[in-house]
Protein backbone atom coordinates (compact mmCIF):
# COMPACT_ATOMS: atom_id res chain seq x y z
CA UNK A 1 0.00 0.00 0.00
CA UNK A 2 1.51 3.29 -1.09
CA UNK A 3 1.49 6.21 1.32
CA UNK A 4 0.12 9.02 -0.86
CA UNK A 5 0.54 11.69 1.81
CA UNK A 6 4.21 10.75 2.16
CA UNK A 7 4.65 11.05 -1.60
CA UNK A 8 2.99 14.46 -1.61
CA UNK A 9 5.42 15.54 1.11
CA UNK A 10 8.37 14.28 -0.94
CA UNK A 11 7.13 16.17 -4.01
CA UNK A 12 6.87 19.33 -1.90
CA UNK A 13 10.43 18.91 -0.63
CA UNK A 14 11.88 18.18 -4.07
CA UNK A 15 10.16 21.29 -5.46
CA UNK A 16 11.83 23.32 -2.71
CA UNK A 17 15.20 21.69 -3.40
CA UNK A 18 14.88 22.52 -7.10
CA UNK A 19 14.03 26.13 -6.30
CA UNK A 20 16.97 26.59 -3.94
CA UNK A 21 19.46 24.90 -6.28
CA UNK A 22 18.45 26.79 -9.41
CA UNK A 23 18.08 30.19 -7.73
CA UNK A 24 21.57 29.79 -6.25
CA UNK A 25 22.91 29.05 -9.75
CA UNK A 26 20.77 31.69 -11.45
CA UNK A 27 19.71 29.23 -14.14
CA UNK A 28 17.73 26.04 -14.57
CA UNK A 29 14.52 24.65 -16.02
CA UNK A 30 12.26 25.03 -13.01
CA UNK A 31 8.87 25.05 -14.75
CA UNK A 32 9.72 21.96 -16.81
CA UNK A 33 10.80 20.17 -13.63
CA UNK A 34 7.63 21.10 -11.75
CA UNK A 35 5.26 19.83 -14.44
CA UNK A 36 6.61 16.28 -14.18
CA UNK A 37 7.24 16.34 -10.41
CA UNK A 38 4.51 13.93 -9.29
CA UNK A 39 5.32 11.56 -12.15
CA UNK A 40 8.99 11.50 -11.16
CA UNK A 41 8.25 11.02 -7.47
CA UNK A 42 5.85 8.19 -8.28
CA UNK A 43 8.45 6.46 -10.45
CA UNK A 44 11.30 6.65 -7.94
CA UNK A 45 9.52 6.52 -4.58
CA UNK A 46 6.42 4.53 -5.50
CA UNK A 47 7.96 1.14 -6.28
CA UNK A 48 7.60 1.46 -10.05
CA UNK A 49 11.23 1.56 -11.20
CA UNK A 50 13.70 -1.09 -10.03
CA UNK A 51 17.05 0.51 -9.17
CA UNK A 52 20.00 0.22 -6.80
CA UNK A 53 21.32 3.60 -5.63
CA UNK A 54 24.53 1.92 -4.45
CA UNK A 55 25.11 0.29 -7.83
CA UNK A 56 23.67 2.44 -10.59
CA UNK A 57 25.06 0.05 -13.24
CA UNK A 58 23.24 -2.97 -11.74
CA UNK A 59 22.33 -5.26 -14.64
CA UNK A 60 18.89 -5.97 -13.21
CA UNK A 61 17.82 -2.33 -13.14
CA UNK A 62 15.03 -0.78 -15.12
CA UNK A 63 16.18 1.97 -17.45
CA UNK A 64 14.82 5.48 -17.03
CA UNK A 65 15.48 7.54 -20.13
CA UNK A 66 14.84 11.22 -19.46
CA UNK A 67 14.44 12.50 -23.00
CA UNK A 68 13.29 15.93 -21.81
CA UNK A 69 16.69 16.22 -20.18
CA UNK A 70 16.56 20.00 -19.84
CA UNK A 71 14.33 19.29 -16.81
CA UNK A 72 17.27 17.63 -15.09
CA UNK A 73 16.95 19.63 -11.82
CA UNK A 74 14.10 17.36 -10.70
CA UNK A 75 16.06 14.21 -11.59
CA UNK A 76 19.27 15.45 -9.96
CA UNK A 77 17.49 16.36 -6.72
CA UNK A 78 15.75 12.96 -6.59
CA UNK A 79 18.92 10.99 -7.36
CA UNK A 80 20.84 12.90 -4.70
CA UNK A 81 18.07 12.33 -2.15
CA UNK A 82 18.11 8.60 -2.88
CA UNK A 83 21.88 8.38 -2.45
CA UNK A 84 23.07 7.97 -6.04
CA UNK A 85 25.56 10.77 -5.36
CA UNK A 86 26.21 13.22 -2.48
CA UNK A 87 23.68 16.00 -1.96
CA UNK A 88 26.62 18.40 -1.69
CA UNK A 89 27.06 18.05 -5.47
CA UNK A 90 23.84 20.01 -5.90
CA UNK A 91 25.52 23.05 -4.33
CA UNK A 92 27.68 23.33 -7.45
CA UNK A 93 24.85 23.01 -9.95
CA UNK A 94 25.97 24.92 -13.07
CA UNK A 95 29.08 26.14 -11.23
CA UNK A 96 32.77 25.79 -12.22
CA UNK A 97 34.04 22.40 -11.08
CA UNK A 98 30.52 21.08 -10.51
CA UNK A 99 29.39 17.65 -11.67
CA UNK A 100 25.81 18.59 -12.56
CA UNK A 101 24.99 21.18 -15.20
CA UNK A 102 22.10 22.77 -17.06
CA UNK A 103 21.66 19.78 -19.38
CA UNK A 104 21.52 16.10 -18.40
CA UNK A 105 24.94 14.40 -18.34
CA UNK A 106 25.33 10.66 -18.82
CA UNK A 107 28.26 10.45 -16.38
CA UNK A 108 26.05 11.41 -13.43
CA UNK A 109 25.19 8.24 -11.43
CA UNK A 110 21.60 7.31 -12.20
CA UNK A 111 21.42 9.23 -15.49
CA UNK A 112 21.43 6.84 -18.45
CA UNK A 113 21.89 9.32 -21.29
CA UNK A 114 23.08 12.80 -22.17
CA UNK A 115 20.05 14.90 -23.04
CA UNK A 116 19.13 18.45 -23.83
CA UNK A 117 18.56 18.29 -27.56
CA UNK A 118 15.05 16.86 -27.51
CA UNK A 119 13.72 14.05 -29.67
CA UNK A 120 16.52 11.54 -29.09
CA UNK A 121 15.44 9.66 -25.98
CA UNK A 122 12.63 7.57 -27.42
CA UNK A 123 14.87 6.12 -30.13
CA UNK A 124 17.47 5.23 -27.51
CA UNK A 125 14.73 3.64 -25.41
CA UNK A 126 13.54 1.63 -28.39
CA UNK A 127 17.04 0.27 -28.94
CA UNK A 128 17.45 -0.71 -25.28
CA UNK A 129 14.00 -2.33 -25.13
CA UNK A 130 14.61 -4.24 -28.38
CA UNK A 131 17.97 -5.52 -27.10
CA UNK A 132 16.34 -6.62 -23.85
CA UNK A 133 13.74 -8.61 -25.79
CA UNK A 134 16.39 -10.25 -27.95
CA UNK A 135 18.38 -11.26 -24.86
CA UNK A 136 15.25 -12.50 -23.04
CA UNK A 137 15.79 -10.05 -20.19
CA UNK A 138 13.00 -8.86 -17.91
CA UNK A 139 14.26 -5.28 -17.48
CA UNK A 140 11.83 -2.54 -18.42
CA UNK A 141 12.45 0.83 -20.03
CA UNK A 142 10.64 3.97 -18.92
CA UNK A 143 11.03 6.98 -21.20
CA UNK A 144 9.74 10.46 -20.36
CA UNK A 145 9.24 12.92 -23.19
CA UNK A 146 7.54 16.30 -23.49
CA UNK A 147 4.53 17.23 -25.60
CA UNK A 148 6.42 19.93 -27.51
CA UNK A 149 9.15 17.35 -28.09
CA UNK A 150 6.60 15.29 -30.01
CA UNK A 151 6.93 17.73 -32.89
CA UNK A 152 10.25 15.99 -33.62
CA UNK A 153 9.97 13.43 -36.41
CA UNK A 154 12.38 11.14 -34.58
CA UNK A 155 9.75 10.60 -31.88
CA UNK A 156 7.29 9.13 -34.35
CA UNK A 157 9.93 7.06 -36.13
CA UNK A 158 10.77 5.47 -32.78
CA UNK A 159 7.09 5.08 -31.87
CA UNK A 160 6.37 3.23 -35.10
CA UNK A 161 9.32 0.90 -34.48
CA UNK A 162 8.21 0.21 -30.90
CA UNK A 163 4.64 -0.51 -31.97
CA UNK A 164 5.62 -2.68 -34.94
CA UNK A 165 8.06 -4.74 -32.87
CA UNK A 166 5.53 -4.97 -30.01
CA UNK A 167 8.10 -3.83 -27.47
CA UNK A 168 5.78 -4.00 -24.49
CA UNK A 169 8.75 -3.77 -22.10
CA UNK A 170 8.81 -0.04 -22.76
CA UNK A 171 6.55 2.56 -21.15
CA UNK A 172 6.44 6.04 -22.67
CA UNK A 173 5.37 8.88 -20.38
CA UNK A 174 4.41 12.12 -22.10
CA UNK A 175 4.47 15.25 -19.94
CA UNK A 176 1.72 17.27 -21.60
CA UNK A 177 2.23 20.65 -19.97
CA UNK A 178 1.00 22.54 -23.00
CA UNK A 179 4.09 24.68 -23.51
CA UNK A 180 7.28 24.57 -25.52
CA UNK A 181 10.25 26.85 -25.04
CA UNK A 182 8.39 30.05 -25.90
CA UNK A 183 4.77 29.32 -26.76
CA UNK A 184 1.74 27.11 -26.18
CA UNK A 185 2.05 23.85 -28.12
CA UNK A 186 -1.45 23.87 -29.58
CA UNK A 187 -0.80 27.31 -31.08
CA UNK A 188 2.44 26.17 -32.73
CA UNK A 189 1.77 22.63 -33.93
CA UNK A 190 -1.34 20.89 -32.65
CA UNK A 191 -0.84 17.49 -31.05
CA UNK A 192 -4.48 16.52 -30.68
CA UNK A 193 -5.98 14.00 -31.03
CA UNK A 194 -2.90 12.82 -29.14
CA UNK A 195 -3.97 9.41 -27.80
CA UNK A 196 -5.26 8.35 -31.21
CA UNK A 197 -1.87 9.07 -32.79
CA UNK A 198 -0.13 6.72 -30.34
CA UNK A 199 -2.81 4.07 -30.72
CA UNK A 200 -2.36 4.19 -34.49
CA UNK A 201 1.34 3.43 -33.91
CA UNK A 202 0.42 0.30 -31.94
CA UNK A 203 0.32 1.55 -28.34
CA UNK A 204 -2.14 1.24 -25.51
CA UNK A 205 -2.76 4.86 -24.55
CA UNK A 206 -3.82 5.96 -21.07
CA UNK A 207 -4.62 9.61 -20.33
CA UNK A 208 -4.34 10.86 -16.76
CA UNK A 209 -3.95 13.88 -14.51
CA UNK A 210 -0.17 13.95 -14.13
CA UNK A 211 -0.36 15.62 -10.71
CA UNK A 212 -2.73 13.06 -9.17
CA UNK A 213 -0.87 10.19 -7.52
CA UNK A 214 -3.91 7.91 -7.47
CA UNK A 215 -4.36 8.25 -11.23
CA UNK A 216 -0.63 7.84 -11.86
CA UNK A 217 -0.40 4.58 -9.92
CA UNK A 218 -3.62 3.23 -11.38
CA UNK A 219 -2.20 3.76 -14.89
CA UNK A 220 1.10 2.05 -14.09
CA UNK A 221 -0.53 -0.82 -12.20
CA UNK A 222 -2.74 -1.65 -15.19
CA UNK A 223 0.12 -1.99 -17.70
CA UNK A 224 0.14 -5.36 -19.46
CA UNK A 225 3.68 -6.74 -19.61
CA UNK A 226 2.53 -10.17 -20.79
CA UNK A 227 3.79 -11.72 -24.00
CA UNK A 228 0.71 -10.51 -25.87
CA UNK A 229 0.68 -7.00 -24.43
CA UNK A 230 1.21 -3.82 -26.42
CA UNK A 231 3.66 -1.06 -25.51
CA UNK A 232 2.08 1.58 -23.29
CA UNK A 233 2.04 5.35 -23.46
CA UNK A 234 0.84 7.33 -20.45
CA UNK A 235 -0.32 10.75 -21.56
CA UNK A 236 -0.12 12.93 -18.46
CA UNK A 237 -1.86 16.29 -18.48
CA UNK A 238 0.18 18.65 -16.32
CA UNK A 239 0.74 22.33 -15.55
CA UNK A 240 4.10 23.85 -16.39
CA UNK A 241 5.47 25.41 -13.19
CA UNK A 242 2.89 23.58 -11.04
CA UNK A 243 3.00 24.68 -7.41
CA UNK A 244 4.09 28.31 -7.75
CA UNK A 245 1.33 30.56 -9.07
CA UNK A 246 3.52 33.28 -10.56
CA UNK A 247 5.46 30.87 -12.79
CA UNK A 248 2.60 28.54 -13.79
CA UNK A 249 1.84 28.55 -17.54
CA UNK A 250 4.26 31.42 -18.13
CA UNK A 251 5.87 30.85 -21.56
CA UNK A 252 8.95 32.96 -20.88
CA UNK A 253 9.82 31.18 -17.62
CA UNK A 254 11.22 28.27 -19.64
CA UNK A 255 14.80 27.69 -18.51
CA UNK A 256 14.61 30.59 -16.08
CA UNK A 257 15.35 30.31 -12.36
CA UNK A 258 13.22 32.13 -9.82
CA UNK A 259 15.01 35.33 -8.81
CA UNK A 260 16.47 35.61 -5.31
CA UNK A 261 13.87 38.17 -4.22
CA UNK A 262 11.04 35.79 -5.20
CA UNK A 263 12.54 32.61 -3.76
CA UNK A 264 10.89 32.96 -0.35
CA UNK A 265 7.40 33.58 -1.79
CA UNK A 266 7.89 30.60 -4.14
CA UNK A 267 8.86 28.28 -1.29
CA UNK A 268 5.94 29.65 0.74
CA UNK A 269 3.55 28.50 -2.00
CA UNK A 270 5.28 25.15 -2.45
CA UNK A 271 4.91 24.53 1.30
CA UNK A 272 1.23 25.25 1.09
CA UNK A 273 1.38 28.56 2.89
CA UNK A 274 3.85 27.61 5.62
CA UNK A 275 6.51 30.21 6.39
CA UNK A 276 10.05 29.67 5.12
Amino acid sequence: MRDIERLKSIAMQVREDVLVMTTRAGIGHVTSSFSCMELMVALYYGDIINYDANNHCWEGRDYFIFSKGHANPVLYCILADLGFFPKSDLDLFCQPGGKVGVLLKADVPGAEIMAGSVGCGLGISAGIAHAMKMNRMDNRVFCMIGDAECREGAIWEAALHIGYRKLNNIVVIVDVNGLGATHFTELEAGMEPFAEKWEAAGFNAKRINGHNFEEIFDAFDRIDYSATGKPTVIIADTVKGKGVSFIENEPFMHGVAVSADKLEPAIFEVRGGLKV
